[in-house]
């Protein structure tokens, strides 16, 4: 049995890096090293080289953590030497060629729609009004009318930004599926974990489930790195 000492994690669309807060507290505790990559979330090749820099800095291994889009992402950097194993959470795992924009562009009937407004200036947002509802249905109000009002553009670039080889084809994979998720549909997660090959678990929780359900993020990701 070895352990991986080394966390990187990912942020998806809309959010930054803060809402890994409680996974990062968690793990720290445990003695866990633990980077928190900002991705500008402009283009999929910015996002790219924004956590190859992380990776490049470590000294070892890591297990490498996507929520969301960041999941792309790590698709797409996960071959990098340092990365050990990959973690994803309530996030797209795609395949050769499929961006965050081809997985979502063909939902099935009856699936939730995410309340993403028409892009202005080349970069997308969520109805604030919805938001909660949407994306952290499970965190207090006032700290979903803080993520809403915080949010990050999404460039158009990066959710058109398609994974050359994936990751997941090269190395372990974990999943965690947030069962109450409203912005990519829990069967979608489901599928996208069985094509990946990966552990999967399952939380009641919407897609903030890294910020509602730190402990249960960092109880996987530890899973991914004693192995």
């Amino acid at each position: 049995m070895t352990t991986t000492e080394n966390v990187v994690l990912v942020h998806g669309a809309f959010v930054d890096g803060s809402g890994w807060h409680g996974v990062y507290d968690d793990l720290v505790r445990d003695g866990f090293r633990v980077r928190i990559v900002q991705n500008p979330t402009v283009s999929l090749g910015d996002d790219v080289a924004a956590t190859r820099r992380v990776l490049d800095a470590l000294d070892g291994p890591a297990v490498l953590v996507g929520h969301s889009y960041g999941g792309v992402v790590i698709s797409e950097i996960g071959t990098h030497p340092n990365a050990a194993a990959l973690v994803y959470v309530a996030a797209f795992a795609p395949d050769r060629g499929e961006s965050a924009g081809t997985l979502i562009a063909d939902p099935p009937p009856g699936a939730p729609v995410p309340p993403i407004l028409p892009a202005h200036e080349g970069f997308l947002r969520l109805d604030r009004d919805k938001f909660h509802g949407a994306f952290a249905a499970d965190v207090s109000a006032r700290s979903a009318a803080f993520m809403a009002d915080a949010q990050v553009p999404w460039g158009v670039g990066a959710l058109a930004g398609a994974v050359t080889e994936p990751a997941w084809r090269h190395r372990p994979s974990w999943y965690l599926v947030a069962t109450e998720d409203r912005m990519i549909p829990p069967p979608a997660q489901r599928a996208m974990a069985e094509r990946a090959g990966s552990f999967v678990v399952e939380a009641i929780g919407s897609h903030a489930v890294h910020v509602s359900q730190p402990a249960a993020v960092a109880q996987l990701i530890r899973q991914a790195a004693v192995r």
